[in-house]
């Protein structure tokens, strides 16, 4: 099976890499802008024409998505989240190749979602940020352009690699701060947002899954199960062998008090500040995963304690 991977470089895309790497039966080519990549090829300014040709000449079986931006303005996001996938969805009808359309989503394309519920892929998507409504029209464009597609729609990953600049990153640089600095407390906030973690290594097989299957739609990758971010705190404390205390400057009282973000000033005593995890999905945020149970016979292996362990692996190993 002949398999384009767009992304490869990324947080998601090299782990996807690596498993189709390890597939005897794939043969793979990875297109990108970095120049490790197969071939270099901007989707964001590239014209669909261009990548016809390349398609054309390649001619895969199998097309996976996982590039895309998770920072940035409005502007930046919508070329490299929307416009990128458009030019892919138009030079995959031009091309003869035929392939199949593996399109990598994201949580945030749903928006907040009420406590205590598990959302499914038929909740109306109401996305808080212009990350999640960038994702959301690159979801619509693929659900309407005729293709062999499914989206994966990923919540919150999380393992090895996970970039420094994301809750879970922040965090782990933090305590690794904390721990070198000799500090016996250390002060966090915006630990009261509860979200699905799912590890990054799952989601490879989830979408080396997807692109075997003849799934259509949007199919939720997650854990099926919200975690409070001081909870992972406390884990990831855990896992790092740190002793000191967890003090949470915008959360309810009780023995762990945690916090990431700024702390607040004395005189702010009276009236608590909400840090919002910066995804625009509120306080709380579970997937409902039994779409990708029944169609892609797939579950999540790897716990979110083997995952944070992985992050604290290379926080500790930084420099």
């Amino acid at each position: 099976m002949r398999v384009l991977l767009i992304g490869a470089n990324g947080y998601l895309g090299r782990f996807v890499a690596d498993r189709l790497l390890a597939d005897p039966a794939v043969q793979l080519t990875a297109l990108g802008r970095g120049d490790d990549a197969d071939v270099r090829f901007d989707l964001a300014a590239g014209s669909p024409g261009a990548l016809t040709r390349f398609l054309d000449a390649v001619h895969p079986g199998v097309v996976i998505n996982c590039a895309g931006a998770t920072r940035g303005g409005a502007r930046e996001l919508t070329r490299h989240n929307t416009v990128a996938v458009a030019t892919v969805c138009e030079a995959l009808r031009r091309s003869g190749c035929g392939a199949r359309l593996v399109q990598i989503g994201c949580g945030a394309e749903y928006g907040p979602s009420q406590p205590g519920s598990s959302t499914a892929e038929d909740a109306v998507p109401r996305p808080g940020g212009p990350y999640g409504v960038s994702k959301l029209a690159a979801t619509e464009l693929v659900l309407g352009s005729g293709l062999d597609a499914v989206v994966l729609r990923v919540f919150s990953p999380a393992g090895p690699g996970t970039p420094a600049g994301s809750p879970l990153g922040r965090l782990a640089e933090a305590m690794r701060r904390a721990m070198q600095s000799g500090d016996g407390e250390l002060k966090l906030g915006g630990l009261g947002a509860q979200r699905d973690f799912v590890d990054v290594r799952d989601v490879a097989r989830a979408v080396h899954a997807a692109s075997l299957s003849a799934a259509q739609g949007v199919i939720n990758i997650g854990s099926g199960r919200a975690v409070r971010l001081r909870d992972a705190a406390a884990t990831l404390a855990r896992v790092a062998g740190y002793g000191g205390a967890l003090h949470e400057l915008d959360g309810p009282p009780g023995p762990l008090r945690a916090t990431i973000g700024h702390p607040r000033a004395d005189s702010d005593h009276a009236a608590p500040v909400a840090y919002p995890y910066p995804d625009g999905c509120g306080s709380w945020q579970q997937a409902d995963v039994r779409t990708a149970r029944d169609r892609l016979g797939w579950r999540p292996r790897i716990n979110l304690e083997e995952s944070l362990a992985d992050i604290w692996m290379e926080a500790a190993c930084r420099i």
